[in-house]
Formats: structure tokens, sequence, C-alpha cells
């Protein structure tokens, strides 16, 4: 182990140095006669020796324990920090999409470097309540198949699409079952182009900004399955109208989605266009990587 490897591991991490240099500033800038003076002791007793302020501060504000131990996760991307650390973006079961630092996870000995992987279930214990937390331990729960070939990348589609449609620490605990079930699916070999479409549904529907496809936002009528529609992606689902650039679905695709049921080829391709075009509006129009690769190969 290098000399540097050991000072980077006696450095504090940015976010600590920050708090560490905040509560340094504030407590020179506190007022001394801020803590008031103990009143004299009766002629007949000797005088208490006053109580420091700091011990009176901790006294009052008891350190809170900020650890999580033992979190269903899964590790979304990393990226290195340091010389010998990561940066990992996990999704949690009861803490969502959270951001850790890994110390010491590049190093050829550490325990992390070989569990840290996608698609792997973890156990996560972690500590800290700022935006990025500290890693204390993680272990590989196991019990899934592993995925492979085209279906690895649509397990990396799925994490860009929680990366970026996901705010830190928003817990989705419905949400993430679906991703571990959604997982399987893709590990079994099922269709990908019907398991992606769920998983988008779902993801829309959890973080509320997908209404129900089978009424009609202007007439609050069910759909009608032989009709024409397209979907408003801040209302819903309306009758189309000539001039419409909007992706054009019928009512049975919109009831199947709802349900679903995407076994009518009808339903398969209309679905995929309805689902790129709301996602790309929640995205505000950035791209997807994974996608276009996906595109590619599908055109080879």
């Amino acid at each position: 182990m290098s000399g540097q490897d050991d000072q980077e591991d006696k450095r504090p991490d940015q976010v600590q140095e920050a708090a560490a240099a905040y509560a340094v500033r504030s407590a020179d800038a506190a007022p001394r006669s801020a803590v008031a003076a103990p009143p004299p002791a009766p002629a007949s007793t000797p005088a208490a020796a006053p109580v420091p302020a700091a011990k009176a501060e901790r006294r009052r504000t008891p350190a809170r324990d900020t650890r999580v131990l033992g979190q269903p996760g899964f590790v979304l991307h990393s990226y290195p920090y340091k010389e010998t650390s990561l940066i990992v973006d996990m999704f949690t079961r009861d803490h969502g999409r959270i951001g850790v630092v890994a110390k010491g996870a590049k190093r050829p000995l550490s325990k992390l470097r070989g569990v840290l992987q996608t698609f792997q279930p973890l156990s996560i214990s972690f500590s800290g309540k700022s935006e990025l937390r500290t890693l204390i331990d993680a272990d590989w729960v196991g019990g899934m198949l592993p995925i492979e070939k085209t279906a690895l990348l649509c397990g990396f589609y799925l994490n860009e699409l929680l990366v970026k449609l996901l705010a830190r620490d928003d817990p989705h605990p419905k949400l993430f079952d679906h991703y571990v079930a959604t997982l399987n699916e893709l590990a079994h070999n099922e269709p990908a182009q019907i398991v992606l479409r769920k998983f988008e549904r779902a993801l829309l529907k959890e973080t509320g900004v997908a209404a129900d496809l089978t009424r009609d936002t202007a007439t609050r009528a069910r759909v009608e399955p032989g009709e024409l529609y397209v979907v408003d992606p801040e209302r819903g689902a309306r009758m189309a109208k000539m001039g419409d650039t909007w992706p054009v679905v019928t009512g049975k695709t919109l009831i199947d989605m709802e349900n679903e049921q995407y076994g009518d080829p009808q339903t398969q391709a209309q679905s995929k266009q309805l689902m790129r075009f709301l996602l790309a509006w929640q995205l505000g129009g950035a791209p997807l990587n994974t996608r276009q690769i996906l595109i590619d190969l599908m055109q080879l």
C-alpha cells in the first residue's frame, strides 16, 4: 500500500471538509456574550466552576446516528474519485437514489472492488446526512441470474433512466421492486421490448407524471378501442385531431398499456413510439445514450 493511498484515507472528503470549515467559522463568529455567565453562588457555599460553553452545547444537541445498515440496493453508475476511491450512484429500496463515496474501492485488495458491480443485489450500509454519503460496507446478496448479451444493454438503459429521471433521496419502494422484477425477466430472456415498456410505464407512474391512459381527459369518458388518440404529456389521453404532431395511437393500445397486455403487435409498435415521446418530454429532449446503441444494434 503506497504512502499516497494512506494519505488519501486520512484526508476527509470534500463534503466533510466543507462541513468542518463551516462549523469552525460559525464557532468563531458567535459572540462570547451569547453564553450567559452563571449566577453568583451563595456566600455560604463555594462558587461552582462555570461549565464550558462547548460542553454545554454538546449536552443540548447530542450527536445523532446517521448510519443506515443493511439496506437493499443496486449500483446504477460509478466513476473514479481521487486516487483509489469511487463515487457510486445507487438505487435503494427505502431511500431512493443516493450517492455514496466508496473509499479505497479501487485498490486491488479492497473487498468493495468486486462487490460494487451493476445488476448485483447488494446489502449496503452507509452514513452521513449530506447529498453524498460515505459507504461503510456492501455485501452481495445473490439470488438473481446474471443478465447477458442484449439484455445487459437493456439493463444499462434502465439504469440510465433511473439516474436521469429520479430525484436524489426520493424513496420509491414499489419502483425498486419493479426494477428487481424487470432484471429477473431480462435474465430469463423475456421479450425485451415488452419488459422495457412495462418498466418505462411504471417509472412514469411512480414518479407522478403519468395519467390514467384509459380516460379521455376532455370528456372523462373511457377511451374507445376503435378510436384514435394522442397523449398530452401533462394531461393525458384525448381524441386525435387534424394537425396533431404527437404520436397517434388507438384506444386499444392505451387500454392494453394500462393493463400491461402487449401481445398485440400493433400495441407493441404504437406503445414503443408513445413511450419514446413521453420519456423525451420528461427528459427535456436530452438523449439517452443506451437507447441509441440499442437502436443501432437493431439495424445491424
